[in-house]
């Protein structure tokens, strides 16, 4: 954290930093993006759509165990490795459904993990990376709650990966190859759960809004806190804040605290305060979460359309926790639109 620029203009009375990420930082002003930025496009079908909607494939191999009512199953018995086209294409199904889908003390290497994920899709390549199909993740022991003091994106809040892309990212996988005993656990919340715990007059309300995400918080935070970064330029998009998931059918509410800073449609006022709400409203909702504890070769999949997640901070010592993401393209969001 001490690399933050703010940490070069401290008061002397408080001690403490006297600026918020100026925009005066050379790391930020002097920075071009090397890359173009993404454009729209149309995703290959979704392989949910190719599976058997009883999975006879993929549960004549693994055991479900459900980890709560709403949210999260682990997958007994199986190694990601030897799934077949239609055992993968019904755990596709299967992690629509349930949001998040675990796997412990899998053999998947690196290359295996990028081959496998690209029956899914087009892999997606994060602002963050570099001429690579995956990303490394981490997790972080800084104090979160003192670091938004510092830096405006609130690097450990709820999210979907990269939601200010046009075409937004569907599934994500995570494959952990080191991890602490205690700490750096991740946890995810359903968004059926979160529209559904809406009242109805709040549920029509949002689903006449496009929430505004954005990723100029986190290309400024990235850049100055890491002093590199990131590829391409920052991007703002208005997605729906209610969707209707492509495969299920299910209404989702779309709407996070790490990329979502506010509803189009509104004036400031009345969207800071119905995002205050939102925030409010994910943090409440531990009657549609789970939350996953990390062991060496433990893998995560998820539906980036269905669920938001976060790393929990710790106090973990640093370079302890790495893991590998791979995650591909989803379609384009629209609003939706009652009958």
């Amino acid at each position: 954290m001490a690399t933050l620029e703010a940490f070069k203009h401290i008061d002397p009375d408080s001690g403490r930093p006297t600026v918020l990420h100026p925009n005066f930082n050379p790391k930020i002003k002097d920075w071009h993006p090397p890359d173009p930025p993404h454009k729209e496009f149309d995703p290959p079908k979704d392989r949910a759509h190719f599976a058997d909607p009883s999975k006879p494939n993929l549960f004549s191999a693994a055991k479900q165990v459900d980890l709560t009512e709403s949210i999260g199953s682990v997958l007994e018995g199986v190694q990601l490795s030897q799934l077949s086209p239609s055992q993968l294409d019904e755990l596709a199904l299967l992690v629509n459904e349930r949001g998040v889908v675990f796997f412990r003390n899998q053999d998947l290497t690196t290359a295996q993990q990028e081959k496998l994920f690209g029956h899914y899709g087009i892999l997606d390549v994060h602002p963050a990376q570099k001429d690579t199909k995956h990303l490394i993740i981490r997790g972080s022991s800084t104090d979160h709650r003192d670091l938004l003091n510092h830096t405006p994106w609130p690097s450990a809040g709820w999210h979907a990966d990269t939601s200010f892309e046009l075409n937004p990212p569907s599934y994500s996988m995570l494959r952990m190859e080191e991890h602490p005993p205690v700490g750096g656990d991740t946890a995810w919340v359903s968004q059926y759960g979160l529209y559904d715990a809406l009242s109805p007059t709040y549920q029509r309300l949002f689903e006449s809004l496009h929430a505004v995400h954005t990723s100029r918080l986190q290309y400024d935070t990235i850049l100055d806190l890491w002093g590199n970064g990131p590829r391409r330029a920052p991007r703002d998009s208005h997605h729906p804040s209610v969707r209707t998931h492509p495969v299920t059918g299910l209404k989702a509410w779309n709407v996070n605290e790490g990329f979502v800073t506010g509803f189009a449609e509104l004036k400031k006022l009345e969207s800071d305060k119905l995002l205050d709400f939102a925030l409010q409203h994910i943090h409440a909702a531990d009657d549609h979460l789970v939350r996953w504890k990390w062991e060496v070769g433990s893998v995560a999949m998820w539906d980036n359309r269905c669920t938001i997640h976060r790393v929990i901070p710790g106090k973990y010592a640093p370079g302890t926790r790495r893991g590998i993401r791979t995650t591909v393209f989803g379609e384009k969001r629209k609003l939706f639109c009652r009958g």
